[in-house]
């Protein structure tokens, strides 16, 4: 569930990714629908550990990392309060132990037969736009992704975490994890952690779950209804 153990994940070569069984099922099975449609659909980024999730979070909060603004654009972290850091930080990047790539059920997804050689993917809204990258991608995935059991949990601002167009999430996973990551669950994450700011994260949990982790994008029945895709089981 925080991602502090990775026994409830699979690894994959082609493409390369680690996912839980049942998403790693659904995932491969939409990006043999998106070849035959032209697309390369590769994760980017799939199982995240706790602890990875730590680095990324600190370095952020120490400045060791680009930390951006809602649009994108470079923020100075310089004058900062460690509440301003916290919240700047969750607009891109989740608490270690809240985040969704801890599930298995997540990944974030390009179309690799859209970059030029040598061109690499900078995951902004930009690329996933009608005059995007990704563009295809993008309109393939809204006609499709549901009848694999995958939604967009960041679709738009509520207020936590900004859109993300590239982030999709396997629901008959996804669901029951987000139910089960309560305040208690992710405060005994965080116990003992070198965490930066952690005084201030603490002090704040149920705002920042409320904010940050709740406030996301319910999945469309028929993403729900793919759960017999799989062997639908929870993450750990």
């Amino acid at each position: 569930m925080t991602g502090q153990i990775h026994s409830h994940i699979e690894e994959s070569q082609t493409p390369p990714c680690r996912l839980h069984p049942a998403a790693m099922q659904a995932m491969q099975a939409m990006r043999a629908a998106a070849a035959g449609a032209g697309i390369d659909l590769v994760p980017q980024s799939s199982f995240r550990s706790f602890q990875q999730q730590l680095a990324i979070w600190n370095s952020k909060f120490l400045g060791q990392r680009a930390l951006l603004d809602g649009s994108g654009q470079p923020l100075l972290a310089a004058g900062m309060s460690e509440a301003e850091l916290v919240d700047a930080i969750l607009l891109w990047s989740a608490l270690p132990g809240a985040s969704r790539h801890h599930w298995g059920s997540d990944f974030d997804v390009i179309d690799c037969a859209a970059l030029a050689p040598g061109e690499r993917a900078r995951l902004q809204a930009g690329e996933y736009a009608a005059d995007g990258i990704f563009s295809r991608l993008s309109a393939w995935l809204a006609e499709t992704a549901a009848d694999f059991g995958f939604f967009w949990p960041y679709d738009r601002d509520r207020g936590g975490v900004q859109p993300e167009p590239w982030h999709l999430s396997f629901a008959p996973l996804a669901v029951p994890a987000l139910h089960q990551l309560s305040v208690e669950v992710l405060a005994r994450a965080l116990t003992g952690v070198e965490l930066q700011g952690r005084a201030t994260v603490l002090a704040r949990l149920p705002e920042l779950h409320q904010r940050y982790v709740l406030a996301v994008a319910p999945p469309p029945l028929r993403a729900l209804a793919a759960a017999a895709l799989s062997r639908a089981t929870r993450p750990s």
